[in-house]
């Protein structure tokens, strides 16, 4: 599983949200996403279950790539088994 976050902040919340990226995309959107807050873009990144989300990054107010945080509600995390077959 990928180790990198789209950690973005919305006006008026408190808490940002968090996405799980894949490897591919946390690669490809280290150097759009200046691009893409400038521009108000929107884009699909590959989250780390293999799910896309759509982010209108017109309506966000800061942006960055970090290391997911630990004990932290992250979107996109792959559901883990139980061990016993799940």
């Amino acid at each position: 599983m990928s180790n990198h976050a789209l950690i973005l902040h919305l006006a008026g919340r408190a808490e940002p949200l968090v996405f799980a990226l894949s490897e591919k995309s946390a690669k490809s959107l280290v150097s759009r996403l200046p691009v893409l807050m400038g521009s108000a873009g929107v884009d699909s990144p590959e989250l780390a279950d293999g799910r896309t989300v759509a982010i209108n990054f017109g309506q966000v107010a800061t942006a960055h790539i970090d290391e997911l945080p630990r004990n932290h509600d992250a979107y996109g995390i792959p559901r883990r088994g139980t061990g016993f077959g799940g």
